[in-house]
């Protein structure tokens, strides 16, 4: 490669660069918004106290399953527990995956294997897994237990969380009691 042709090659280089850059502040002038104050409307923001009165009835409590316990489908509730076995076991003994194993859930304590590691917002809650609390829970289970690791949106429909608390119910040594009517 000789000299003139290096020269030819630099310069090619540079009015490519030159160019470019000439572009560039073209279509920053030609497409660059342009805000005006007037072309806003204002929008009035009052800060106000979050209470369960003011929220939707969805959001503050969810509808208790209790009374659809008796007449479940536990059949069904089985075909809703399938989407549980990608990060649960359900049978006694089994082993633990990214979820603890979920047999006796249904009246045992919260956190309640020594084998699997739990959030600390899931040890922190207490308590025991109830009706009331594996409804809730289930509903949307990081509005429950906020920090928890379980990445599942929850089921929304009363009765499949009714059909699958009741199949879980069946997963256990000594099943706990239905509620009274």
């Amino acid at each position: 490669m000789d000299g003139f042709e290096l020269n030819r090659t630099l310069a090619a280089a540079l009015l490519a660069l030159l160019l470019g850059m000439l572009v560039s502040k073209l279509s920053d002038e030609l497409v660059s918004p342009r805000y005006l104050a007037t072309d806003a409307y204002p929008i009035e923001v009052t800060q106000e106290e979050s209470s369960p009165a003011a929220l939707p009835q969805e959001e503050a409590k969810t509808e208790p399953i209790e009374p659809l316990l008796a007449s479940a489908n536990i059949e069904h509730g089985q075909d809703i527990a399938k989407k549980c076995l990608q990060c649960h076991t359900l049978e006694k003994g089994g082993a633990n995956k990214v979820g603890p194993n979920l047999w006796g859930i249904v009246g045992n304590k919260v956190a309640h294997l020594e084998s699997y590691a739990y959030s600390s917002a899931f040890k922190g809650h207490g308590g025991t897994w109830t009706y009331g609390e594996l409804n809730d829970y289930l509903y949307h289970p990081q509005k429950h237990i906020p920090g928890t690791k379980m990445a599942f949106a929850g089921i929304k429909k009363t009765q499949d969380r009714a059909d699958l608390i009741a199949y879980l119910r069946t997963l256990g040594d000594s099943p706990l009691a239905l509620p009274k009517s």
